[in-house]
Protein backbone atom coordinates (compact mmCIF):
# COMPACT_ATOMS: atom_id res chain seq x y z
CA UNK A 1 0.00 0.00 0.00
CA UNK A 2 2.13 2.86 -1.26
CA UNK A 3 -0.20 4.92 -3.46
CA UNK A 4 -2.37 7.40 -1.56
CA UNK A 5 -4.67 10.26 -2.51
CA UNK A 6 -5.56 13.09 -0.13
CA UNK A 7 -8.70 15.11 -0.82
CA UNK A 8 -8.52 18.71 0.37
CA UNK A 9 -5.46 20.98 0.35
CA UNK A 10 -6.28 22.94 3.51
CA UNK A 11 -4.48 22.81 6.85
CA UNK A 12 -5.30 19.17 7.56
CA UNK A 13 -5.01 17.96 3.98
CA UNK A 14 -1.57 19.42 3.35
CA UNK A 15 -0.39 18.12 6.73
CA UNK A 16 -1.60 14.61 5.95
CA UNK A 17 -0.01 14.76 2.49
CA UNK A 18 3.25 15.94 4.06
CA UNK A 19 3.41 13.00 6.47
CA UNK A 20 2.55 10.32 3.92
CA UNK A 21 5.08 11.73 1.42
CA UNK A 22 7.77 12.00 4.10
CA UNK A 23 7.42 8.29 4.83
CA UNK A 24 7.77 7.20 1.24
CA UNK A 25 4.17 7.06 -0.03
CA UNK A 26 3.29 8.30 -3.51
CA UNK A 27 0.82 11.07 -2.71
CA UNK A 28 -1.73 12.65 -5.03
CA UNK A 29 -3.12 15.81 -3.41
CA UNK A 30 -6.55 16.75 -4.78
CA UNK A 31 -8.48 20.00 -4.49
CA UNK A 32 -10.99 21.88 -6.63
CA UNK A 33 -8.73 24.96 -6.45
CA UNK A 34 -5.38 25.03 -8.23
CA UNK A 35 -4.42 28.02 -6.07
CA UNK A 36 -5.11 26.02 -2.91
CA UNK A 37 -2.91 23.21 -4.25
CA UNK A 38 -0.04 25.59 -4.99
CA UNK A 39 -0.37 27.13 -1.53
CA UNK A 40 -0.40 23.66 0.06
CA UNK A 41 2.81 22.58 -1.66
CA UNK A 42 4.44 25.87 -0.61
CA UNK A 43 3.33 25.29 2.99
CA UNK A 44 4.68 21.73 2.96
CA UNK A 45 7.99 23.04 1.63
CA UNK A 46 8.22 25.65 4.40
CA UNK A 47 7.39 23.06 7.06
CA UNK A 48 10.06 20.75 5.66
CA UNK A 49 12.57 23.62 5.70
CA UNK A 50 11.79 24.11 9.39
CA UNK A 51 12.46 20.41 10.00
CA UNK A 52 15.77 20.66 8.13
CA UNK A 53 16.81 23.69 10.22
CA UNK A 54 16.06 21.71 13.38
CA UNK A 55 18.06 18.76 11.99
CA UNK A 56 15.05 16.44 12.13
CA UNK A 57 15.46 15.59 8.46
CA UNK A 58 18.14 16.19 5.83
CA UNK A 59 17.88 18.37 2.71
CA UNK A 60 17.88 15.18 0.64
CA UNK A 61 14.90 13.86 2.64
CA UNK A 62 13.08 17.14 2.10
CA UNK A 63 13.63 16.89 -1.67
CA UNK A 64 12.49 13.25 -1.68
CA UNK A 65 9.33 14.18 0.23
CA UNK A 66 8.38 16.92 -2.24
CA UNK A 67 9.14 14.57 -5.13
CA UNK A 68 6.57 12.13 -3.74
CA UNK A 69 3.75 14.70 -4.07
CA UNK A 70 1.72 15.35 -7.19
CA UNK A 71 -1.40 17.52 -7.42
CA UNK A 72 -4.59 17.56 -9.45
CA UNK A 73 -7.98 19.27 -9.53
CA UNK A 74 -9.65 16.15 -10.97
CA UNK A 75 -11.14 13.79 -8.40
CA UNK A 76 -11.75 11.09 -11.00
CA UNK A 77 -8.16 11.11 -12.28
CA UNK A 78 -6.70 11.68 -8.84
CA UNK A 79 -8.01 8.50 -7.21
CA UNK A 80 -7.46 5.99 -10.01
CA UNK A 81 -5.11 3.16 -9.08
CA UNK A 82 -4.79 4.29 -5.47
CA UNK A 83 -4.57 1.91 -2.51
CA UNK A 84 -5.98 4.43 -0.02
CA UNK A 85 -7.91 7.69 -0.28
CA UNK A 86 -8.06 10.02 2.74
CA UNK A 87 -10.76 12.69 2.59
CA UNK A 88 -9.85 15.89 4.45
CA UNK A 89 -12.47 18.30 3.15
CA UNK A 90 -14.48 20.81 5.17
CA UNK A 91 -16.38 19.39 8.17
CA UNK A 92 -19.72 19.36 6.37
CA UNK A 93 -21.94 16.26 6.15
CA UNK A 94 -23.48 17.02 2.76
CA UNK A 95 -20.10 17.72 1.18
CA UNK A 96 -18.52 14.58 2.60
CA UNK A 97 -21.46 12.43 1.48
CA UNK A 98 -21.14 13.77 -2.07
CA UNK A 99 -17.39 13.16 -2.10
CA UNK A 100 -17.84 9.56 -0.96
CA UNK A 101 -20.55 8.90 -3.54
CA UNK A 102 -18.11 10.12 -6.20
CA UNK A 103 -15.24 8.13 -4.69
CA UNK A 104 -17.31 4.97 -4.84
CA UNK A 105 -17.71 5.52 -8.59
CA UNK A 106 -14.17 6.61 -9.40
CA UNK A 107 -11.89 4.64 -7.07
CA UNK A 108 -10.85 1.03 -7.70
CA UNK A 109 -13.10 -1.55 -6.05
CA UNK A 110 -10.27 -2.58 -3.68
CA UNK A 111 -9.42 0.98 -2.57
CA UNK A 112 -9.88 1.79 1.12
CA UNK A 113 -11.76 5.06 1.67
CA UNK A 114 -10.92 6.97 4.85
CA UNK A 115 -12.29 10.22 6.27
CA UNK A 116 -10.38 12.65 8.46
CA UNK A 117 -13.69 13.84 9.92
CA UNK A 118 -13.45 15.00 13.53
CA UNK A 119 -17.06 14.19 14.46
CA UNK A 120 -19.32 13.10 11.57
CA UNK A 121 -20.58 9.51 11.59
CA UNK A 122 -18.40 7.11 9.60
CA UNK A 123 -21.39 4.78 9.30
CA UNK A 124 -23.42 7.57 7.69
CA UNK A 125 -20.56 8.38 5.30
CA UNK A 126 -20.03 4.69 4.47
CA UNK A 127 -23.73 4.33 3.64
CA UNK A 128 -23.15 6.57 0.62
CA UNK A 129 -21.04 3.81 -0.95
CA UNK A 130 -21.40 0.23 -2.11
CA UNK A 131 -18.33 -0.70 -0.05
CA UNK A 132 -19.13 0.18 3.59
CA UNK A 133 -16.68 -2.45 4.81
CA UNK A 134 -13.84 -0.51 3.17
CA UNK A 135 -14.75 2.84 4.76
CA UNK A 136 -13.05 3.96 7.98
CA UNK A 137 -12.24 7.09 9.98
CA UNK A 138 -8.63 8.22 10.10
CA UNK A 139 -8.68 11.32 12.31
CA UNK A 140 -5.30 13.03 12.41
CA UNK A 141 -4.53 15.77 14.94
CA UNK A 142 -3.38 19.28 14.03
CA UNK A 143 -0.54 20.02 13.29
CA UNK A 144 -0.32 16.66 11.55
CA UNK A 145 3.50 16.48 11.13
CA UNK A 146 3.92 17.04 14.89
CA UNK A 147 1.01 15.32 16.65
CA UNK A 148 1.39 11.57 17.23
CA UNK A 149 -2.24 10.49 17.63
CA UNK A 150 -4.44 9.06 14.89
CA UNK A 151 -7.96 8.27 16.03
CA UNK A 152 -9.13 5.22 14.04
CA UNK A 153 -12.93 5.10 13.86
CA UNK A 154 -14.66 1.88 12.90
CA UNK A 155 -17.98 2.35 11.16
CA UNK A 156 -20.74 -0.16 11.79
CA UNK A 157 -19.60 -2.25 8.79
CA UNK A 158 -15.84 -1.56 8.73
CA UNK A 159 -14.02 -4.89 8.43
CA UNK A 160 -11.32 -6.21 10.74
CA UNK A 161 -8.87 -6.40 7.82
CA UNK A 162 -9.37 -2.74 6.91
CA UNK A 163 -8.96 -1.69 10.54
CA UNK A 164 -5.75 -3.70 10.84
CA UNK A 165 -4.42 -2.24 7.59
CA UNK A 166 -5.05 1.35 8.68
CA UNK A 167 -3.46 0.62 12.05
CA UNK A 168 -0.29 -0.62 10.34
CA UNK A 169 -0.22 2.30 7.92
CA UNK A 170 -0.57 4.74 10.82
CA UNK A 171 2.34 3.09 12.63
CA UNK A 172 4.43 3.31 9.45
CA UNK A 173 3.88 7.10 9.61
CA UNK A 174 5.40 7.09 13.13
CA UNK A 175 1.94 7.75 14.59
CA UNK A 176 0.10 6.11 17.49
CA UNK A 177 -3.27 4.73 16.31
CA UNK A 178 -6.13 4.34 18.80
CA UNK A 179 -9.32 2.49 17.86
CA UNK A 180 -12.71 3.92 18.82
CA UNK A 181 -16.27 3.13 17.81
CA UNK A 182 -18.52 5.31 15.71
CA UNK A 183 -20.53 7.54 18.05
CA UNK A 184 -20.87 11.35 17.91
CA UNK A 185 -17.57 13.12 18.48
CA UNK A 186 -15.76 9.76 18.84
CA UNK A 187 -13.45 10.19 21.87
CA UNK A 188 -11.20 13.19 21.19
CA UNK A 189 -13.94 15.71 20.48
CA UNK A 190 -16.59 14.18 22.73
CA UNK A 191 -14.31 15.10 25.64
CA UNK A 192 -12.52 18.16 24.24
CA UNK A 193 -15.43 20.16 22.82
CA UNK A 194 -17.57 20.24 25.99
CA UNK A 195 -14.49 21.54 27.83
CA UNK A 196 -13.97 24.29 25.25
CA UNK A 197 -17.69 25.10 25.31
CA UNK A 198 -17.63 25.34 29.12
CA UNK A 199 -14.66 27.70 28.92
CA UNK A 200 -16.62 29.90 26.51
CA UNK A 201 -19.66 29.79 28.82
CA UNK A 202 -17.40 30.85 31.71
CA UNK A 203 -16.30 33.87 29.68
CA UNK A 204 -19.88 34.57 28.51
CA UNK A 205 -21.17 34.51 32.10
CA UNK A 206 -18.38 36.76 33.38
CA UNK A 207 -16.76 34.20 35.65
CA UNK A 208 -13.30 35.15 34.39
CA UNK A 209 -11.55 36.78 31.43
CA UNK A 210 -9.83 35.22 28.45
CA UNK A 211 -6.24 35.15 29.82
CA UNK A 212 -7.43 34.06 33.26
CA UNK A 213 -9.38 31.07 31.92
CA UNK A 214 -6.48 29.95 29.74
CA UNK A 215 -3.91 30.46 32.50
CA UNK A 216 -5.91 28.35 34.96
CA UNK A 217 -6.03 25.44 32.52
CA UNK A 218 -2.38 25.76 31.50
CA UNK A 219 -0.87 26.13 34.95
CA UNK A 220 -3.50 24.29 36.98
CA UNK A 221 -4.16 21.36 34.65
CA UNK A 222 -0.82 21.27 32.77
CA UNK A 223 -2.48 21.81 29.38
CA UNK A 224 0.02 23.07 26.80
CA UNK A 225 -2.56 25.56 25.49
CA UNK A 226 -5.60 27.15 27.12
CA UNK A 227 -9.06 26.11 25.83
CA UNK A 228 -9.87 29.53 24.33
CA UNK A 229 -6.56 29.73 22.50
CA UNK A 230 -7.04 26.15 21.36
CA UNK A 231 -10.53 27.00 20.06
CA UNK A 232 -8.99 29.83 18.01
CA UNK A 233 -6.38 27.41 16.68
CA UNK A 234 -8.96 24.77 15.73
CA UNK A 235 -11.33 27.35 14.24
CA UNK A 236 -14.45 28.55 16.04
CA UNK A 237 -16.58 27.48 13.08
CA UNK A 238 -15.21 23.94 13.39
CA UNK A 239 -15.88 23.95 17.16
CA UNK A 240 -19.46 25.06 16.53
CA UNK A 241 -19.97 22.38 13.87
CA UNK A 242 -18.71 19.62 16.17
CA UNK A 243 -20.87 20.78 19.08
CA UNK A 244 -23.92 20.70 16.81
CA UNK A 245 -23.05 17.12 15.82
CA UNK A 246 -22.84 16.18 19.51
CA UNK A 247 -26.09 17.98 20.34
CA UNK A 248 -27.97 16.41 17.43
CA UNK A 249 -26.42 12.97 17.90
CA UNK A 250 -27.16 12.64 21.62
CA UNK A 251 -30.19 14.95 21.91
CA UNK A 252 -28.68 16.24 25.15
CA UNK A 253 -28.81 19.98 25.95
CA UNK A 254 -25.45 19.78 27.73
CA UNK A 255 -23.81 19.89 24.29
CA UNK A 256 -25.64 23.07 23.20
CA UNK A 257 -23.12 25.60 21.86
CA UNK A 258 -22.63 28.74 23.94
CA UNK A 259 -24.48 31.74 22.42
CA UNK A 260 -21.20 33.69 22.46
CA UNK A 261 -19.60 31.05 20.22
CA UNK A 262 -22.58 31.20 17.83
CA UNK A 263 -22.35 35.00 17.65
CA UNK A 264 -18.60 34.99 17.03
CA UNK A 265 -18.95 32.53 14.16
CA UNK A 266 -21.84 34.53 12.70
CA UNK A 267 -19.67 37.67 12.86
CA UNK A 268 -16.83 35.88 11.07
CA UNK A 269 -14.44 35.92 14.03
CA UNK A 270 -13.18 32.37 13.60
CA UNK A 271 -9.80 32.52 15.32
CA UNK A 272 -6.37 32.21 13.75
CA UNK A 273 -7.70 31.68 10.22
CA UNK A 274 -9.41 35.10 10.20
CA UNK A 275 -6.95 36.89 12.46
CA UNK A 276 -9.43 37.42 15.27
CA UNK A 277 -11.18 35.20 17.81
CA UNK A 278 -10.66 35.27 21.55
CA UNK A 279 -7.23 36.65 20.67
CA UNK A 280 -6.00 38.83 17.80
CA UNK A 281 -3.39 37.45 15.40
CA UNK A 282 -1.43 40.17 13.64
CA UNK A 283 1.05 39.05 11.01
CA UNK A 284 4.48 38.56 12.52
CA UNK A 285 3.27 39.07 16.10
CA UNK A 286 4.12 36.01 18.19
CA UNK A 287 2.72 37.45 21.43
CA UNK A 288 -0.84 36.57 22.45
CA UNK A 289 -3.05 39.66 22.36
CA UNK A 290 -6.57 39.38 23.80
CA UNK A 291 -9.21 40.52 21.31
CA UNK A 292 -10.36 44.07 21.99
CA UNK A 293 -13.92 42.96 22.76
CA UNK A 294 -12.71 40.84 25.72
CA UNK A 295 -10.24 43.30 27.27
Amino acid sequence: MKKVSIIGAGTMGNGIAHVFAQFGFEVNLIDVSSDALAKAVLTIGKNLDRMVSKEKITSAEKDATLKNITTTTSLEEGVKGRDLVVEAATENLELKCKIFRDLDRFADARTILASNTSSISITKIAAQTQRPGLVIGMHFMNPVPVMKLVEIIRGYSTTDDVTKTIFEISKSLDKVPVEVNDYPGFIANRILMPMINEAIYSLYEGVAGVPEIDTVMKLGMAHPMGPLQLADFIGLDVCLSILKVLQDGFGNPKYAPCPLLVNMVTAGHLGVKTGKGFYEYAAGNKDLVVAERFR
